[in-house]
């Protein structure tokens, strides 16, 4: 039976301004074709419903958030379908990561190849304590190719990234958070941890928020004389056209702010 987009990749609101999309290939989701049809399905539903603040990814496999690349797939297809395949994957995390709302990756497990550039692409990551991150394709012959070798440096930095990827190695849960790979670790339940996580984010101003990681990654880019003028725009444009004036009033009112 053909595997179906819509079986392996589901959405539910877990709360409002919350959308769950928990990820279920057996047996370790790896990221074949109807995974990533799926993934752009869930976002698809989440920029028509417009209410998403937080997008919380987790997965339903145990032990597994993503394996990686799926290799019987690779090991069938001919290189202008494989550069096919590359595309979709660059197109699911581009997407991701430019997304109108602040996106939590739940990693149970492994997170390998094109496991972690998923969860990379979110903009932030929550691990159980058995987590295992890496990006292993050195030993395919290849490299990562789906945001890998640009997102890893800026988390953790170029040498950890080169000790990553040449090693091919898999981390831990604790280093990753020591390295800033991940933001938080949890003992108890992954997806609990990710929904408070996000329960936490859902109540500031959405546009505020979206600012924040723009600018932030200006930093990344761009010279500090240029990111700070970048800054300035930004918080220029919250002041004239974002929240800020609801912000502000209820503030002043000691009330609590009514964010869309």
């Amino acid at each position: 039976m053909a595997e179906r987009a819509e079986d392996i990749v589901t959405w539910t609101t877990a709360k409002p301004g919350i959308s769950s999309v928990v990820l279920d290939r057996p047996p370790a989701n790896a990221l074949g074709i109807p995974l990533l049809d799926g993934m752009h399905l869930a976002i698809d539903a989440a920029e028509k419903a417009g209410d998403v603040k937080v997008m919380v990814i987790s997965s339903a496999q145990p032990k597994f958030f993503a394996a990686g690349a799926d290799i019987k797939h690779l090991s069938s297809i001919d290189a202008e379908t494989f550069t096919a395949y590359g595309d979709k994957m660059r197109e699911v995390n581009d997407r991701l990561a430019a997304a109108g709302w602040i996106s939590i990756a739940a990693v149970d497990g492994v997170a390998l190849g094109g496991g972690l550039e998923l969860a990379m692409a979110c903009t932030l990551r929550v691990a159980g304590s058995g987590g295992k991150f890496g990006l292993p394709e050195v030993k395919l012959g290849l490299i990562p190719g789906a945001g890998g070798t640009q997102r890893l440096p800026r988390l953790v930095g170029r040498g950890r990234a080169l000790d990553i990827m040449l090693t091919a190695r898999q981390v831990g849960a604790e280093e990753a958070y020591r390295i800033g790979l991940v933001d938080r670790v949890t003992d108890g339940d992954v997806l609990e941890a990710a929904l408070a996580f996000a329960d936490e984010l859902v109540g500031p101003s959405l546009p505020a928020q979206l600012s924040v990681v723009r600018t932030v990654d200006a930093a990344f880019d761009l010279p500090l004389d240029e990111g700070a003028r970048f800054e300035v725009s930004e918080i220029q444009s919250l002041f004239e056209r974002g929240e800020a004036a609801e912000g502000i009033s209820a503030f002043v009112a000691k009330r609590a702010p009514q964010f869309r």
